[in-house]
């Protein structure tokens, strides 16, 4: 079963909220750039996604906009 919300950058699914928990789409850019990131599945069966929950909800920082920005951007070059 898929989560409550899909995230779209440029038309392209990134990312989504799943049970409470902001995952994006784990690519080897996106790993590069959250090396230390954990990975989750947002529900069973599904494909393992990095967890930004706690860099988007409990920092709403430039620099987490910036980095949020440049991951939307390596994940989108690299999914069709």
């Amino acid at each position: 079963m898929m989560g409550e919300y899909l995230i779209y950058y440029r038309e392209k699914v990134v990312a989504g909220i799943y049970d409470d928990r902001f995952l994006v789409k784990l690519t080897p850019s996106s790993k590069a750039l959250l090396p230390d990131v954990p990975e989750e599945q947002p529900y069973e069966g599904a494909k393992p996604m990095l967890s930004l929950s706690d860099i988007v909800f409990n920092g709403h920082t430039d620099e987490n906009r910036h980095l949020l920005s440049k991951v939307f951007e390596a994940i989108y070059g690299e999914i069709k």
